[in-house]
């Protein structure tokens, strides 16, 4: 294993993956229209201007659009809403770029069996900025950040993960492992090549803070984690962890995969 691609919300900063969706249900409350936290999280992972796309294709969001509006959502109103979404979730990140617990220490393990950090992500490259001047003020400093600004396309396109591949300078695909916390996030993988990996209690599966998370009973807890084991399972990943300092075992594994000429 050479590289790894990381994901940014919900894998290695914001736990529960919360600035997206705080700005969104704001996003649709400034228009009147009161959209759930699990809608809010339905496409999370995928370039945000599609983000919204999807949430207003919900049957029932588009419903009430048109009850609103009195005609259904168009390709204009879906630009003036992102154009609305962009600063507000900039101003919003400087507060939940906070890193993960154990984040740091995942980074070292992997940097010391000699690998390089890619990441990927469904901001913009604005909001990206904001993100890597915070993660670097934190110690976290990936050798490659990209964004769909820069390929011309977000998740589950993979060309995100091959720009990451020519910028690290690194080849075949399977020499790197994919890991985030959305189903777009292992699709993106699975459509690159690499291996893929689900995060599920730091991410958008389970969607809390880390004090909140724990705050639950234990049953509860395991409960959340089991259905979103199951979900990013479904999705397609090889493998599913709780955290990213969880990482190390699962690089043995591959690893050994690959001395086996097995590949994704």
């Amino acid at each position: 294993m050479q590289a790894a691609i990381l994901d940014w919300a919900g894998t290695t900063v914001d736990h529960g993956s919360l600035a997206p969706v705080h700005v969104l249900v704001n996003l649709f409350k400034s228009r009147g229209l009161k959209i759930t936290h699990e809608e809010a999280r339905l496409d999370m992972g995928l370039l945000k201007k599609d983000h919204i796309r999807a949430i207003l294709s919900i049957g029932r969001v588009r419903s009430m659009w048109i009850d609103r509006f009195e005609e259904p959502p168009s390709e204009q109103d879906l630009h003036l809403l992102f154009d609305e979404f962009v600063p507000l979730q900039i101003q919003c990140l400087a507060e939940y770029s906070g890193l993960i617990t154990g984040v740091a220490e995942a980074i070292e393990t992997m940097r010391s069996r000699g690998m390089k950090i890619g990441s990927t992500t469904g901001y913009t490259r604005p909001m990206l900025s904001v993100l890597l001047e915070r993660a670097a003020g934190q110690g976290y400093v990936p050798d490659s950040a990209v964004c769909p600004d820069d390929v011309g396309a977000g998740r589950p396109f993979p060309w995100m993960c091959f720009q990451n591949a020519i910028a690290l300078n690194i080849y075949p695909m399977e020499a790197f492992v994919k890991v985030g916390d959305t189903a777009a996030d292992i699709e993106e993988g699975l459509n690159a090549g690499t291996w893929a990996v689900g995060v599920v209690r730091t991410g958008n599966e389970i969607g809390l803070t880390e004090r909140d998370f724990f705050a639950l009973s234990a049953a509860k807890q395991a409960s959340l984690v089991e259905r979103g084991r199951q979900r990013l399972r479904a999705a397609g990943a090889h493998y599913v962890i709780d955290s990213l300092d969880e990482i190390r075992p699962v690089l043995d594994r591959i690893d050994e995969r690959l001395a086996r000429g097995e590949k994704p």
